[in-house]
């Protein structure tokens, strides 16, 4: 199976690696100092089950690699209009492209199912480029849980474990092209399936950026000594109720428990991805994490005061850094 990665930064190498770990024939997109260091050391991924070292073929362009069974776009929201302008030579007539990504994804209404179905977010795909030039036909969904950090170029790693990436049609079809994506990674060593009902799975997800980023952004501080401040702590609570919130008036099905999970994300000391780019001076996927999801609620008419509050604070923070302008 011909898999390309494009955009090869914290998850998207740790799951090139494990896709080429697995026996998946594997390339990847990357840039700058990745890039050359990928082409000339090759991948090394440090995770909790032990050391991966693999050499994909790297690119800088799409062009180079050609057509491919699977695209796997691990990149941030920010990146999704340079994305579509470049994926084009990537796609054969059957290529599927999978979203595995943070944030309400620009697909989110279509095949949907509800009043709602079809409803555009401009906000996270700005003039319907990546729709114009994917479509939703070729879409997978994706959720991927692992906290990943690039520690210098051509070296991931991995402080969580039991990471996993779930895949999802977005007609909540259980697929054969789902269910080979995962069987690729889990041959790989990582936790992967097929779900059917990605949107659940998304929110579950998002719960955790909503309630940990802005927190954690604002604090300058990884998640664990964030929350080792009771009033912090207290307000990641809230955090989580709120968003749980938001998904159930979406009609979504979530079974969680805020203080619960509150608890089990407090002990870990990781930065979240957002505060990784503020520090890095790297565009702040700011409108598909927190944007959005805080613009569902109004609409949706949920209170969400401490999300607000939260929200507003890292919008403050991404602006005076120079890297969210909306």
């Amino acid at each position: 199976m011909k898999i390309c990665v494009f955009g090869a930064g914290a998850i998207g190498g740790h799951i090139a690696a494990r896709l080429a770990k697995g026996g998946a024939d594997v390339s990847i997109i990357a840039r700058g100092a990745q890039l050359a260091a990928i082409q000339e050391n090759g991948l090394k991924v440090l995770a909790p089950d032990g050391e991966i070292h693999v050499h994909p073929r790297a690119a800088a362009t799409a062009a180079e690699l050609g057509p491919q069974d699977a695209v796997l776009v691990t990149t941030k929201q920010t990146a999704l209009a340079s994305v579509a302008g470049a994926i084009g030579p990537l796609l054969g007539a059957e290529t599927s492209v999978s979203f595995i990504m943070n944030g309400v994804p620009w697909w989110y209404f279509d095949h949907e199912g509800s009043t709602r179905e079809g409803t555009r977010l401009p906000l996270v795909d700005p003039g319907d480029v990546v729709r114009d030039a994917i479509g939703t036909r070729r879409t997978i969904g994706g959720v991927v849980w692992s906290a990943c950090t690039v520690v210098e170029p051509g070296v991931v790693k991995v402080a969580s474990q039991g990471d996993r990436v779930i895949f999802g049609e977005l007609d909540n079809r259980i697929s054969e092209r789902t269910q080979a994506l995962a069987g690729a990674l889990k041959a790989g060593g990582m936790g992967a399936r097929a779900s059917a009902d990605i949107r659940a799975e998304l929110w579950t997800k998002l719960i955790g950026n909503l309630a940990n980023g802005p927190l954690s952004t604002v604090a300058r501080q990884d998640i664990k000594t964030t929350m080792s401040d009771p009033v912090l702590y207290g307000a990641a609570i809230a955090c989580t109720e709120e968003a749980l919130a938001i998904g159930r008036a979406l009609g979504l099905t979530i079974e969680m428990d805020a203080r619960d999970r509150t608890a089990r994300s407090s002990g870990i000391a990781h930065k979240p991805s957002i505060l990784q780019d503020l520090e890095a001076g790297r565009p702040m996927e700011v409108a598909a994490l927190f944007e959005q999801p805080i613009l569902l609620a109004r609409e949706l008419g949920v209170p969400a005061p401490t999300l607000e509050i939260s929200i507003a604070l890292l919008k403050h923070a991404a602006r005076a850094a120079g890297l969210y302008n909306q």
